[in-house]
């Protein structure tokens, strides 16, 4: 059974593993078969961003094309907040255009992202990957619908542990995003978490995969 890989920055080409990659608009690889492309709230460029918006929209017409991001919110960055939810809401509207899932990098921002989803009335599939907060964060996000990515701070807090066993197995992915570990350890650790097999949290994954991604793979 394959691996389901939520946002990575590394391309591998494991054959047993299908890789949302991460891509930016300003250096996309023509060669990497299933990617999000997105403008990271880190690099946003004003001069640039007309460009920027054209080329993610162009991308997200095409089926190798399975989601917008990463994108989203950073208050402790110096990028003011105010364009950061305009370069953000900009892209929330392609995503809608599109019917394409949104995978959000997110500090320090969550109410923020809360009040956008409620008042933009955002209808695709919400993932927050590198989940790393705690549980009574978790639960708030996953009672207005927000998805979850575990991955790097899984493996490296063990207090992460109950945080992810509350999260319903329906509403999580796994991830490797810039770590050196495999996914493979990723999984093994999750499947620990949840008392299940690996073969059973890469069925459960898969499964959520193909909600979410609408079996675009």
């Amino acid at each position: 059974m394959p691996f389901y890989n939520l946002h990575t920055h590394k391309f591998t080409t494991d054959a047993n593993t299908l890789e949302l990659v991460n891509q930016y608009p300003w250096e996309f690889d023509a060669e990497i078969p299933f990617y999000s492309i997105g403008i990271h709230p880190w690099y946003i460029k004003e001069e640039r961003l007309e460009s920027d918006l054209k080329m993610i929209e162009e991308k997200l017409a095409l089926k190798e094309c399975l989601a917008l991001g990463e994108c989203g919110l950073d208050k402790r960055i110096e990028i003011a907040l105010p364009l950061q939810i305009e370069v953000f809401e900009k892209q929330i509207a392609l995503a809608e255009k599109y019917q394409k899932p949104l995978v959000l990098h997110l500090v320090a921002a969550f109410d923020e992202v809360i009040e956008i989803k409620k008042r933009l009335k955002i209808s695709v599939p919400i993932i927050i990957h590198g989940f790393s907060k705690n549980e009574q964060l978790a639960k708030q996000l996953l009672v207005n619908g927000f998805y979850l990515s575990f991955g790097k701070y899984l493996l490296r807090n063990p207090e992460l542990k109950e945080v992810f066993q509350s999260v319903p197995n329906d509403r999580f992915f796994l991830e490797t995003d810039t770590i050196e570990e495999r996914l493979e350890d990723v999984y093994l650790l999750a499947a620990d978490y949840k008392s299940m097999t690996l073969e059973q949290i890469q069925a459960q994954v898969k499964a959520n995969w193909e909600k979410v991604f609408c079996c675009k793979q």
